[in-house]
């Protein structure tokens, strides 16, 4: 990761973890009626605590790539944040993956209490919505209403909250190689998709151009979780901020325990080389991209 990539990549989730914090503001819109501080304060903590804003980061680039105003995109991203942490916040539930770790600090379950956290992540889902269809976000009507409906999509049935079944039911029946790949696909890789789209679509680019970002979207899913399956078996919770070792002790089924360390780090190339393949037509002006995809591939933590 070069100094340059590096700092970008800070830069735009120092804007977005703004924006958020204004989104997350006292302040009651038009339209609402109060809002709760409990509540707010609850949102915040699963909100505001960090974190890369690695989705937001792809569809400012993406936007940025293919000319789209700054303001807009950036909204855009907010809104798919706000969707993403209300999946962590939910994921943590002792329902589901009963993690009291995130981003180094305690979930929102164990912070506030259960009810909180399912009630914080309703209130960041239906945010997302808000954000996008709002007039603050300044984009040509029909944009905003295929970003709205691909993004309800993605996260919905048929995206990470139907990933999220899969993923529950992998725990007591070990899916095949292609039962995983859809799984993944489903749970992390359909936001990682739609923030590559949504970028695209918010720069107006024609249909042609949205397919290939919305491939480039999938193709840096799978290497996401397919790096995040490794780092499970050969990191640890300090470096992490979460708790490791999650999937091997539960007999969750991967493809880093279908075919190994090795196997997996092989494919992460290939998938790099994939995405670049993809780029080649935008040139150098697609080198953050690129940067980011080899990112995602090796990342840390």
């Amino acid at each position: 990761m070069t100094d340059s990539f590096a700092k970008r990549l800070e830069t735009t989730a120092q804007e977005v973890a703004t924006l958020l914090e204004a989104l997350l503001s006292n302040t009651v819109l038009d339209g609402e009626i109060a809002r709760p501080e409990h509540l707010l304060a609850a949102m915040r903590h699963g909100v505001l605590n960090g974190g890369k804003r690695l989705r937001p980061f792809l569809v400012v680039e993406t936007a940025r790539l293919l000319g789209a105003a700054e303001l807009p995109a950036r909204r855009v991203a907010a809104a798919l944040e706000c969707i993403h942490c209300y999946s962590l916040i939910h994921d943590d539930l002792p329902s589901m993956d009963d993690d009291y770790l995130r981003r180094g600090q305690p979930t929102v379950h164990i912070a506030f209490d259960e009810a909180s956290a399912i009630l914080a992540g309703d209130a960041l889902l239906t945010l997302a919505f808000d954000v996008l269809s709002s007039t603050e976000t300044d984009l040509p009507a029909k944009a905003k209403l295929t970003l709205i409906n691909q993004l309800a999509r993605a996260s919905g049935i048929g995206g990470m909250v139907g990933g999220q079944v899969l993923d529950l039911h992998a725990e007591r029946v070990t899916p095949d190689e292609a039962g995983i790949v859809q799984l993944q696909a489903m749970k992390t890789g359909a936001l990682l998709r739609y923030a590559c789209a949504a970028g695209a679509i918010a720069a107006g680019a024609d249909d042609q151009v949205v397919l290939r970002m919305t491939r480039f979207g999938e193709i840096i899913g799978l290497a996401f979780q397919l790096a995040d399956d490794l780092l499970d078996v050969t990191s640890d919770a300090a470096t992490l901020g979460k708790a490791a070792g999650k999937d091997v002790g539960r007999g969750k089924g991967t493809l880093v325990s279908l075919h190994g360390v090795a196997s997996a780090r092989q494919r992460l190339d290939q998938l790099v080389e994939e995405a670049a393949l993809l780029l080649e037509p935008f040139g150098e002006e697609a080198d953050t991209l690129r940067q980011a995809a080899s990112f995602i591939a090796s990342r840390e933590r």
